[in-house]
């Protein structure tokens, strides 16, 4: 299996122009599989040891604290780790494409987790969102289930009237349930009728290079009714949803719903939701195909819960029962609902299925919520540059995606197939490889259009300023305001009165557009979440390992990412900030330091919203910048991009020279976890950021290669040279050293010693230790971190110790890392080490996404430890399998041939003082020097920027 895939597989970076068929009522050919009865265990959550209690008290308290101060402000804090949460383990594929929010689903059929505002997850299911299946038999036999093998509690006030008196029949031991992200399908086998077979396919507009489609907020189940029975049979297919975002939303009152304007054929219902908590208001449309073999009819308004008069769920559900139609149902004016009674709506399709015969039936579900708003800032949402920002566009995407959806499921058939079906891979391979990508939809995903934020004109009120026609009008002297747009010209106008009011406050944001030039595409920002406990905004040390995703399908949005760091690279705020871990107040980010996240209440203007650790003293942002940045140049061919932030990869470097205390070349960690690690404290030269050390400084000779600048090529190789001799001083003979500092830990076997390596490997840089002594780590991680623990069922634990034992010295020591099991799975790859990569993630995928795993599918944690107990759920890093298929796939790079010779004495003196004035004049204040007041540290800083 090793040799034969070593060869390339062929699977291009971009889709394939040539559109598969699909086949309608068939899952594809690999698929994570669930019957509907299956109850598996809920995951358990880690439990801290006596000693990490005590250790952990204080920060714990400050924790708290600031969480509370954040709260009375109206802030999130980065920890959402005091909120009751609602663990199970019953998750499948979420609705909706990137960015828009998303919807989860069960694969039990229940809709739940709803994320559709920022930091928002609310995530019980809303048991009245159904779909349901009526079937009558001409000789007078009748079926009717709602299709979802779990009943709804029956509250204590019931009248009887609500969704408890629905029909929850259904025999989920013969349904099963096929999850393959972006779609899945549920097969119903004789339910409700033993001689019928339904299929719900259910797709979502995730499509590879697709940055128009791909944003939209929508998904479309399509349905195949097959009838094995003798006899024809009357179907009707229901689908029901509430006027709630979740939670206890729908009680909330002034909801209301109403009738979609049909067109070709498209009917359904229009739900508008009043958004309380300052979040901004959202409509849903649920929507059905008319055809000449299948009619539709609605219900706008019936009683969920609550004492309003009107059409009750009770009511609703026996019409249909009844008639199959609301064909005959009185209609009744949709009043908003009031406070304390919650409302939804009912789409009916109705079609008579011959006996022998096929028939498909296609619902969408959309909802339009343009605006993002953070504080007193809005901004609007991706998919409003092709359907508006009014608000009024629901219907519209509902519509163009029960027509379109075809199409898109051929493109993810093209993208899709070719990796399925290649027998030389394991068969959980490719479907953990595109369920993984559940992330990227449901990781908080934000995509914007790439405008700034709008502001009320409340914030100018101190200013005279006058509405004038914004400059897209101007000189146009036969421009008449028409009736129909007048709304959008006043937005225009006063979009246009911000622009220029905030001109400075914008470039104080690290807005990474402004480094394209004339004729780049704005592609707008994208924002994910590091987790779902842990909210901050594309967490940097994180996003290292699960960026190849983005890079690999979209590449547009990953230079985006990395343009919105380099510009945070070149700010500095002096706004002082609490460290959790000390109490200490720093500076929230120091000109130079690579931003550990983009924010998280003010994202892009108040940067760095960690604050366990002072990550302006991470040893391991910096390279991690350098290493993506020459990634993603050597994988794009993109040189306007390279020289766009050269100045910041030149920056990031000089910045970090201040961390090598006795000037050998090697930076040095500082007793304290000061890298991605961060419970865990290293000292000295150590094996990970060490690694990343060496290939950055590689790298940036790269990308100094590619933008031209040939000096500093030849003095970044030569400092290359030089810490790679100081890194192999941590080889003991088997492995790389945890660090030098002779600590318990130092002999610790870290199973992400060769992180570097990975990174150098990926994008065509030379190996950062000799070959026979990458292979022997790889070999050791093998044999000790994965087959220790569990038979190798579980992936590579972080620490263990040379006698076989874990290293339980810290809490992340003792863990097992699906995101870094992946890693290092690619970079066994990359070594030529393919069945060994394949066999340790395997144990990755155990344990998240195999039957007899910990329930942790669809839900990726950070981590299980060695007792099976996971820590922060739905976790960004696992979408680091992608760095795997990056190393199968071996994709073409853009390289320079880097030729460096020695280097002259003069020339290479010249570089070094230039580089030296820029390191010091970068350089974190010392310890003597923190008494200073701001003014004169600002003062001294300006003074000392004298010309090199």
């Amino acid at each position: 299996m090793e040799n034969g895939l070593e060869e390339t597989l062929e699977n291009k970076l971009t889709t394939n122009s040539d559109l598969l068929e699909v086949d309608p009522g068939k899952p594809a050919s690999l698929t994570w599989q669930r019957l509907l009865n299956s109850i598996g265990k809920p995951p358990v959550a880690f439990e801290l040891s006596f000693k990490e209690i005590r250790h952990m008290a204080p920060i714990g308290f400050r924790l708290w604290r600031y969480s509370k101060e954040e709260e009375a402000l109206g802030r999130a804090s980065i920890f959402d780790i005091f909120r009751k949460h609602i663990i199970t383990c019953d998750h499948g594929v979420p609705l909706g494409g990137i960015g828009a929010g998303s919807i989860g689903r069960g694969y039990r059929g229940e809709f739940q987790r709803f994320k559709l505002f920022p930091r928002v997850c609310e995530e019980g299911p809303v048991l009245a969102n159904q779909f349901s299946a009526f079937v009558s038999r001409p000789n007078g036999q009748k079926y009717s289930t709602v299709l979802c093998a779990r009943n709804p509690e029956v509250p204590k006030e019931s009248t009887g009237l609500g969704i408890e008196s629905w029909d929850w029949n259904l025999k989920g031991e013969k349904c099963t349930y096929h999850g393959l992200f972006p779609r899945s399908w549920t097969i119903y086998e004789g339910q409700p009728d033993p001689e019928l077979r339904i299929s719900c396919r259910q797709i979502s507009p995730f499509i590879p290079h697709n940055y128009k489609e791909s944003s939209l907020p929508v998904s479309v189940f399509a349905f195949t009714v097959s009838n094995t029975g003798r006899t024809s049979a009357d179907v009707t297919l229901l689908f029901t949803w509430a006027n709630s975002v979740g939670g206890i939303s729908g009680f909330s009152g002034d909801h209301f719903n109403s009738k979609m304007k049909t067109e070709d054929g498209v009917r359904g219902v229009l739900l508008h939701h009043k958004t309380a908590n300052g979040q901004p208001p959202l409509t849903f449309a649920v929507a059905a195909k008319e055809t000449s073999e299948v009619h539709v009819s609605e219900c706008p308004r019936f009683l969920i819960s609550g004492n309003s008069r009107g059409i009750s769920a009770k009511d609703m559900w026996h019409e249909i029962k009844k008639h199959g139609s609301f064909d005959n149902f009185g209609y009744e004016e949709c009043l908003p609902s009031e406070p304390g009674s919650s409302i939804g709506a009912a789409v009916a399709a109705s079609l008579t299925v011959p006996s022998g015969a096929v028939r498909t039936v296609t619902f969408s579900l959309a909802w339009d919520c343009p605006e993002v708003r953070f504080g007193d800032k809005t901004y609007y949402k991706r998919y409003t540059k092709f359907y508006g920002t009014l608000g009024e566009a629901a219907a519209n995407i509902a519509h163009d995606a029960i027509f379109e959806h075809s199409t898109w499921e051929s493109q993810i058939e093209s993208w899709q197939r070719p990796i399925l079906e290649d027998r030389r891979l394991p068969d959980w391979y490719p479907v953990t490889l595109f369920n993984e990508l559940y992330y990227l939809n449901a990781g908080g995903t934000i995509w914007t259009d790439g405008s700034p934020p709008m502001q009320s004109l409340a914030s100018l009120a101190e200013r005279k300023f006058y509405l004038e026609k914004s400059r897209s009008h101007l000189g146009n002297a036969t421009d008449t305001a028409n009736q129909d747009d007048i709304a959008i010209e006043i937005l225009e106008r006063m979009t246009s009165i911000f622009e220029e009011a905030h001109i400075p406050q914008m470039s104080n944001a690290a807005f990474g557009n402004r480094l394209l030039q004339d004729g780049e595409e704005n592609i707008g920002h994208f924002l994910y979440l590091e987790g779902s406990e842990y909210l901050m905004w594309n967490t940097y040390d994180v996003h290292f390992y699960s960026s190849f995703a983005l890079l690999m399908l979209f590449p547009k949005l990953e230079l985006s990412i990395q343009r919105d760091f380099a510009v945070g690279v070149m700010m500095h705020d002096p706004s002082k900030m609490e460290i959790m871990s000390d109490g200490k107040w720093v500076s929230r980010k120091v000109l130079g330091a690579v931003p550990h996240d983009i924010g998280l209440n003010d994202p892009w203007f108040e940067l760095n919203a960690y604050n366990l650790f002072n990550s302006n003293n991470w040893k391991d942002l910096n390279s991690k910048f350098v290493l993506q940045i020459h990634r993603d140049i050597v994988a794009t061919g993109d040189k306007t991009f390279a020289q766009a932030v050269w100045p910041s990869v030149y920056t990031a470097i000089a910045f970090m020279d201040q961390f090598d205390s006795d000037g050998d070349g090697m930076i040095e960690n500082q007793g304290f976890p000061d890298q991605t690690y961060d419970a865990w404290p290293t000292n000295g030269v150590s094996a990970y950021t060490g690694g990343l050390w060496v290939a950055a400084l590689q790298a940036a000779s790269s990308i100094a290669c590619h933008v031209g600048d040939k000096a500093s090529a030849a003095y970044f190789h030569m400092k290359y040279e030089k810490a790679k001799s100081v890194y192999e001083t941590l080889w003991n003979g088997s492995y790389f050293n945890y660090d030098n500092s002779g600590s318990s830990s130092s002999r610790c076997i870290l199973a992400d010693q060769l992180a570097g390596q990975w990174y150098a490997r990926a994008s065509g840089l030379m190996p950062i230790a000799d070959d026979d002594k990458v292979r022997s780590a790889l070999e050791t991680i093998y044999n000790f971190n994965v087959l220790k623990v569990k038979g190798g069922t579980r992936g590579a634990v972080n620490g263990m110790l040379p006698d076989g034992r874990v290293d339980m010295s810290g809490m992340q020591s003792r863990e097992i890392w699906p995101g870094a099991t992946y890693a290092l799975a690619a970079t066994m790859i990359q070594e030529g080490m393919v069945e060994t990569g394949f066999k340790t993630a395997a144990g990755a995928y155990e344990a998240a996404w195999s039957p007899q795993g910990l329930g942790y599918s669809f839900q990726t944690p950070e981590g299980w430890n060695t007792d099976d107990q996971f820590r922060s759920l739905c976790y960004m890093r696992p979408l680091a399998i992608w760095g795997m298929q990056w190393a199968l796939t071996k994709p073409k790079l853009c390289t320079e041939e880097l030729k460096h010779g020695v280097i002259d004495e003069s020339l290479y003196h010249k570089q070094h003082l230039r580089f030296s004035k820029v390191a010091h004049l970068l350089k974190l204040p010392s310890k003597q020097e923190t008494s200073k007041t701001f003014l004169q540290s600002v003062t001294e800083f300006i003074c000392r920027r004298v010309p090199i």
